[in-house]
């Protein structure tokens, strides 16, 4: 039985660099709805799929409640339960309504901040191997050197949700 709901095809939103958060070229993607949660196991149902395809150090959370971005890493955020505001892209991004079931891909450098949450609100974090994550601030020196370390993040091997083939192997390119 397949997690993924048929023709799962991904939002994809280009944020422009602020001067503070340098976010990305490439687009952040939100598939809406796409996972079809397991009721008494969601956290697992999520880890499951991206370790299938190649995206592992999950951990289990929320989002931050500060602007950050990470930038030497791509990040994928699949929610297991609840539901949250968060900002994409920065002070000058976009708010978006995230509820169980969806994911977002975050290419390195996005900037993203909690605004409201659900007190049951849990979120799947992976990485695509190789890259170490770090947390990084808004600040004009961390901008500067974000600008080096963005471009030299690798391509995933796969899309978190939709594997090898898909939708970020095309929109990525």
């Amino acid at each position: 039985m397949s997690v993924i709901r048929d023709n799962a095809e991904p939002l994809a939103i280009v944020f422009e660099d602020d001067g503070l958060v340098p976010n990305n070229i490439l687009p952040f993607l939100v598939y809406q709805g796409a996972v079809k949660l397991d009721p008494k196991r969601p956290e697992e149902t999520i880890e499951e799929l991206f370790e299938a395809n190649s995206w592992g150090g999950t951990w289990r959370n929320g989002v931050y409640d500060y602007l950050h971005y990470h930038a030497t890493v791509h990040e994928v955020l699949g929610v297991a339960r609840g539901s949250a505001r968060v900002r994409f892209g920065g002070d000058h991004g976009q708010e978006l309504q995230i509820k169980a079931g969806d994911v977002a891909i975050l290419p390195a450098g996005t900037g993203h901040q909690r605004i409201k949450a659900s007190d049951d609100f849990c979120v799947i974090g992976a990485y695509p191997p190789g890259a170490k994550m770090e947390i990084t601030r808004a600040t004009p020196e961390n901008h500067a050197k974000a600008l080096k370390t963005i471009p030299k993040v690798a391509m995933p091997p796969a899309d978190p949700v939709t594997g090898k083939d898909g939708a970020l192997m095309r929109l990525w390119r």
